[in-house]
């Protein structure tokens, strides 16, 4: 593949600086002009986008736009937990210095656990809503009512404005959500996958059709590279009437100082196989090393165990002391070590809002190099705005060199013809026109029932608004979300399928003696069994349909032991295949608490936390106490796969349960190597009662799972045991399975035997 690989150089970047500040602003020494025009533009804009480049103070550029309306709360969206401690400090010495009331407070996960239980309870609902009430009913250093700059994530932003918390706490944090905040910022949004994007599109266009625009409310998004697909969606909220205002920060003509040194480029195809690969990159660091020992450097992949076997393989070269590494399970003492190694191994970890800050800080550019692989646009650019940066710095004109390695279909579709000394805006043109650097799914996923999420909230306001004017602009912001989203079926479609899953889940949640009494009375749960009546029995179903009979005539058939606990069966069933559309969570099983004494995952700290999956493909561990205890990496790669017990005939599997969204009963998870089966009592705790997926044929649709996995989405073998025979499929477990019905909704079909909505 060496005959593949391209040289460009692109240029050096500027930006311009703000010689006439507005007094409102004077404080901010410096000044780009992309962040004064931010604040300019903010006047007049609904929603201001700055695409201002990777590293030029794009967080302060939005949070000017808080020095229009002073004395209200704000929310800052940070996409990872890492960003929201920095943001946090970032947001606290901006308030500072522009002399602004807010208290300013980090609101991840476990910053909301360790709040105070003293004076509202230990849910987390409840001490969320009650910060935003008035942050002194928690914070006994805050004056009443004083004005909140939450510093947040997109999951626990979407948990509260699609009403997933728990159900005391869940209608209060909503309302919080959609009335509290008067400037809004999004940050990094163009890293946001299908599901987050779609909880920030519908925050935007409920601002605008229940009126919080006209009111004064402020949306920001900040991003360097937006997705085409969000820019259509932009510019359907800008045909509603919704007032946006871009900003390019390179787009001025004076003033300019550099923030980017010229980087030479080398583009090559990613190997096939991972051990050239790694090979092959431990040599390129090592040349490095030797070649420029002055310089800094660092690697960027997608996969962890990448990293780890890349780490593995310096060390046997002698490089520990050179070498840091920046992961996910990384906790903060090895980051902080890390940074001032010579070279940085990292994953994703770092595509966001991370400067590769080192102490004392060099004249030049924190980065010298960069080795990084990229599966779509938008990590290639914010990987490439990593080396090089100059901005503030006295020495801008030393270039740095970067690596990138990209999908091989890219020289199949057209990246050979690259015109190599066109610069940056040859390659960004052609890099935009390759199929293969599309973001996965991201339009697929808005088109189908995916999108069935928009009407839990929309439900949900619906109730909240009902015998209200509000009520009737409910189908005004479904016909919004359409536009965006798109799609074909109305909204009493989503609402009736909404009222059934609702019915579902509460029904799954309820003793049989409970449900016996209560069926009819149950939120969504008429809807429900009448699905199950539909799909149960066709005939009576044709009767219901018909009139000759009612709902209420199955109140004694209910009574029935059998009848009722198969009901609540199918409710467990229909609700668990539909779950994964209602989290973020990618993977089947939460992280397991680890200790790593030998280092081969961590570099200082001996405890963290990891995905179970990762840990028992590459892997020897032991329980000790309430961790895990890595004790080797396996010598051969662990394949992983399941098994599920099906009692009744292999044909009957095929006719009722492949090609279909559901949840399998008592799927067992396999550890194998080399065709035995390695048991693995230590993680007993990896079973569930039922697994959410689809299970497809694996040669019938070997395309479909070639082309799923180059995307990213990850399927395992499943063997199923029948009475007469047993076979092996492919299991595409969680939200994987989500996606494959939105890339394959014409092959497949939904627990009641529903076709996909598309």
């Amino acid at each position: 593949m060496n005959n593949q690989r391209l040289v460009t150089r692109l240029e050096p970047r500027s930006i311009s600086v703000c010689v006439n500040l507005p007094e409102e602003i004077s404080f901010m020494t410096k000044a780009l002009q992309h962040q004064v025009d931010v604040f300019e533009q903010s006047k007049n804009a609904d929603i201001i986008l700055d695409l201002a480049p990777t590293g030029t103070g794009k967080t302060k550029a939005g949070l000017t736009v808080l020095k229009h309306q002073p004395h209200k709360s704000a929310v800052y969206i940070a996409p990872t937990n890492a960003l929201i401690e920095q943001q946090t400090e970032a947001a606290k010495q901006f308030v500072r210095e522009a002399n602004l009331p807010h208290i300013v407070k980090s609101a991840s996960a476990q910053d909301i656990k360790s709040w105070s239980n003293d004076k509202v309870g230990s849910r987390s609902g409840e001490k969320l809503y009650n910060v935003l009430r008035n942050p002194a009913t928690i914070f006994d250093d805050v004056g009443a009512n004083t004005p909140i700059l939450l510093v947040t994530n997109p999951d626990i932003f979407y948990y509260a404005t699609f009403f997933a918390y728990n159900k005391l706490d869940r209608d209060n944090i909503a309302a919080s959500f959609y009335t509290k905040f008067s400037t809004v910022i999004f940050d990094e949004f163009h890293l946001y996958d299908a599901k987050q994007l779609v909880g920030m599109l519908f925050y935007l266009a409920y601002s605008h059709v229940f009126g919080f625009f006209q009111h004064g409310r402020k949306i920001v998004l900040l991003t360097a590279t937006p997705e085409p697909a969000c820019e259509s969606a932009l510019e359907n909220l800008k045909q509603a009437g919704v007032r946006i205002a871009r900003i390019d920060g390179e787009a001025a003509n004076t003033n300019f100082v550099p923030s980017q040194t010229a980087v030479n480029l080398e583009l090559k195809p990613k190997p096939d196989s991972k051990e050239v690969w790694i090979a092959e990159l431990a040599t390129e660091v090592v040349h490095r090393l030797r070649e420029s020992p002055d310089k800094n450097g660092a690697v960027i992949l997608d996969s962890l165990d990448n990293i780890n076997l890349l780490k593995k393989v310096l060390d046997n070269r002698g490089l520990t002391d050179y070498i840091g590494r920046i992961t996910g399970p990384a906790p903060k003492q090895d980051r902080q070590k890390a940074m001032q190694c010579q070279v940085i191994l990292a994953t994703s970890t770092v595509d966001v809002g991370f400067n590769f800050e080192r102490n004392p800080e060099p004249t030049r550019q924190n980065l010298d190099w960069l080795i990084f692989s990229a599966r779509d646009r938008a990590a290639f650019w914010q990987r490439i705005g990593r080396v090089g940066r100059v901005l503030g710095k006295s020495e801008t004109n030393i270039d740095s060199e970067a690596i990138a390695y990209l999908p091989a279909n890219a020289w199949q579709e057209g990246l050979n013809t690259l015109n190599t000394t066109g610069g940056r805006t040859a390659l960004k043109d052609l890099l935009n026109i390759l199929p293969c650097l599309d973001k996965p799914f991201l339009t697929a996923y808005w088109r189908s029932e995916a999108s069935l999420e928009i009407a839990r909230p929309l439900l949900e306001l619906e109730k909240n608004s009902e015998n209200l004017a509000l009520a009737e602009l409910i189908p005004k912001l479904f016909g919004t979300l359409k536009s965006i989203l798109g799609g074909n079926r109305t909204w009493q479609d989503y609402r009736y399928r909404m009222k059934v899953l609702q019915g579902a889940e509460n029904i799954a949640q309820m003793s049989l003696d409970k449900l016996k009494k209560d069926w009819k009375y149950i939120k969504g749960g008429r809807a429900f069994v009448k699905n199950y009546i539909r799909v149960k029995s066709p005939e009576e179903w044709d009767d219901l349909q018909a009139g000759r009979t009612t709902i209420d005539a199955y109140e004694d058939i209910f009574k029935q032991d059998d009848i009722v606990a198969e009901l609540k069966e199918f409710a467990e069933i229909f609700s668990t295949s539909y779950a994964p559309l209602f989290t973020f969570r990618y993977s089947l099983f939460e992280n397991l608490p680890i200790r790593d004494p030998f280092g081969f995952i961590l570099d200082e700290a001996e405890k963290s936390q990891i995905d179970p999956f990762h840990l028992l493909r590459y892997y020897e561990f032991v329980q000790n106490g309430d961790f895990i205890e890595i004790r080797t990496r396996a010598t051969e790669t662990y394949k992983l796969s399941f098994r599920m017990r099906y009692l009744d005939s292999q044909q009957e599997f095929i006719n009722t349960e492949l090609n279909k969204l559901t949840a399998f009963k008592n799927c067992q998870i396999i550890r194998s190597v080399g065709g035995a089966i390695r048991p693995t009592p230590e993680l007993q705790t990896l079973s569930k009662n039922l697994l959410p997926g689809v299970i497809i044929c694996p040669r019938t649709n070997a395309a479909t799972l070639f082309q799923l996995h180059k995307q990213g989405i990850v399927s395992y073998p499943i063997t199923i045991a029948c009475n007469d025979d047993e076979r092996q499929y492919e299991f595409l477990a969680g939200l994987s399975g989500i996606l494959t019905m939105a890339m394959k909704f014409k092959q497949l079909r939904l627990p009641d035997d529903e076709v996909f909505i598309v």
